[in-house]
């Protein structure tokens, strides 16, 4: 009885290790199968979802940490002055999105002087423009009334000045150091850029930890912290890969050249516009908010994005590689295989609206369980909205990264010269007339998302199915 017993045992067990075995099977023949371009977006999808898992523990420990660290009022000040000058960014005058474009046709016709000229040439134009923009900051500062800016008592002047310059300087400095990280994507590798993020959220954590346990609330001390430390990481970064595999990237002033590097210094320009379009389109909401409804309904705003873009980010680590990726593609003509593409992340979406409601449902729950019970209050309707505009931002967002892939950025150009004026009409419209609260930043940005929910699915479709070229493929 008991050999029988044994041996059914050792048989279960046999099962047991085969059935391993076959799944570990499938599981390399999964990132094995495929042209070279799905194995490496493959390798980048699985990585980028252990590291933005990371970054999502992070967020979850990070801002309740930071609301008890300096109370909610305190916070959303931090954010909207981050958002103030988050405005600076279009100064980049669309050059490091340019640069992505441009380094991957350079790489994928095996031009690497050429892709050194571009690394090289971004690198300068964006170091004089930040020095140049940093020293007008600094000379207007003192002319500023944060306090008046952020509707926040006066008391608070002299602290927000110190904390716009400090944000601000940190930012210039930053902005240059993080084309590092446009190099990896457009090297087809977002995970690594992806993971230089989440170092420095780690290093930023451990430090409020750390203030947490030893000081009383600042924001300065917290600007300091939150500022320094991914800055801390892409001078690693921009220190390790230009001295090893990147080496022949590496800029250096014998490799600016202007003139090779016009088609960037163009392509630039039309991301410029765009990228001025999302500026004020996205970033404008907190001080809409702070001004008509004050800071700690910024927090309150920004909890909900913040919640609900986890169905972007997810979007975001599957679609990262698709950029690049398809600007290869599209060069060598590999129209089925962006097809394919396209088919797949359809499929996802649906998975993304499935999960979305999900956590529409449990909202109020997780709220509670994340930031404390009561200690920030956020009605349904906001998060109502909340989940509309990233269902829909997550909906357009595959066709608009394939249409800035090939460069087809003609009636996204057009439609970002309208976008920001609709998003704040329709941002007062419904504040003033319908009394829609802080929900109305988010029913104007699904408005002002026009071209990604309208017109760019009908371009790709033109491009891809109806082989059109004119205005569909500039």
């Amino acid at each position: 009885m008991l050999y029988f017993k044994d041996v059914n045992e050792n048989r279960e067990f046999s099962r047991m290790n085969q059935f391993i075995i076959r799944i570990k099977e499938l599981w390399f023949d999964f990132f094995k199968q495929g042209q070279e371009r799905s194995i490496k977006a493959k390798k980048n999808i699985l990585y980028s979802f252990i590291i933005k898992g990371f970054s999502i523990v992070i967020s979850l420990v990070f801002v309740p940490l930071v609301i008890d660290y300096v109370n909610p009022s305190r916070y959303g000040v931090w954010l909207t002055i981050s958002s103030i000058v988050g405005w600076f960014s279009f100064f980049d005058i669309g050059l490091t999105q340019g640069l992505r474009n441009k380094f991957a046709e350079a790489k994928a016709r095996g031009d690497d002087s050429l892709a050194q000229t571009y690394v090289s040439t971004t690198y300068v134009i964006l170091g004089i423009i930040f020095l140049i923009v940093w020293l007008l900051f600094l000379a207007i500062n003192s002319f500023l009334n944060w306090a008046d800016i952020l509707n926040v008592s006066q008391d608070l002047r002299s602290e927000t000045s110190l904390l716009a310059i400090i944000v601000f300087s940190f930012f210039c400095i930053d902005f240059v150091l993080r084309i590092i990280n446009t190099i990896l994507t457009a090297n087809q590798e977002p995970a690594l850029s992806s993971l230089l993020d989440v170092l420095g959220q780690m290093l930023s954590l451990i430090i409020i930890i750390i203030l947490v346990k030893t000081t009383q609330g600042s924001l300065i001390k917290l600007a300091l912290a939150l500022c320094a430390s991914p800055l801390i990481i892409l001078l690693i970064a921009n220190t390790y890969f230009y001295r090893g595999r990147f080496e022949k990237y590496r800029p250096k002033i014998s490799m600016v050249n202007f003139s090779s590097a016009k088609g960037l210094v163009n392509l630039g320009v039309v991301f410029f516009i765009i990228q001025l379009a999302g500026i004020i389109q996205f970033q404008t909401a907190n001080v809409i908010i702070a001004q008509n409804f004050g800071t700690s309904q910024v927090t309150s705003y920004n909890i909900v994005y913040k919640y609900f873009g986890v169905t972007a980010m997810v979007n975001a680590i599957f679609l990262t590689p698709f950029w690049s990726a398809s600007t290869e593609a599209f060069i060598k003509n590999d129209i089925s295989w962006i097809k394919n593409s396209i088919k797949k992340y359809n499929i996802l979406n649906l998975l993304l609206l499935a999960g979305g409601i999900i956590m529409l449902v449990l909202s109020e729950p997780v709220y509670d369980l994340w930031l404390g019970s009561g200690k920030v209050e956020i009605e349904f309707g906001l998060s109502l909205w909340g989940f509309l505009f990233f269902i829909t931002l997550v909906f357009g967002a595959k066709y608009v990264f394939f249409l800035n892939s090939i460069n087809a950025l003609r009636i996204q150009f057009l439609s970002s010269l309208l976008s920001p004026f609709l998003y704040i009409a329709v941002a007062m419209v419904f504040i003033k007339l319908f009394n829609s609260g802080v929900s109305a930043l988010f029913i104007a940005s699904i408005f002002a998302n026009f071209n990604g929910i309208i017109l760019a699915p009908i371009q790709y479709y033109k491009i891809i199915y109806r082989n059109k070229t004119g205005i569909w493929i500039k």
